[in-house]
């Protein structure tokens, strides 16, 4: 019993680090993936580099964006998530 009060606070510190910072981020990284799988042509998106455009082309793993100084060949990655549903809640 002594040597289970002992590791009682690890046990609990990992399951509050688990819960606040762990699952949290697989949640975020897991609806980036969702986001960048559903992009479709048409769809009005802002890179994390702060470009607006539109998508005119897709591929496996890079997006061609037009913007108005011209088309950009991004990767999917770098498209923000946050960003592009903010700019689509406006429009």
């Amino acid at each position: 019993m002594g040597q289970l009060s002992q590791f009682a606070p690890f046990l609990l510190m990992f399951v509050v680090i688990y819960f606040f910072m762990i699952r949290p981020q697989q949640k975020r990284a897991k609806n980036e993936k969702e986001f960048e799988s559903s992009l479709k042509v048409g769809d009005k998106i802002i890179t994390k580099s702060g470009f607006h455009g539109k998508v005119v082309e897709l591929a496996e793993t890079t997006v061609v964006i037009e913007t108005m100084s011209g088309k950009l060949k991004l990767e999917r990655s770098a498209i923000s998530l946050e960003l592009s549903a903010t700019l689509n809640k406006k429009a």
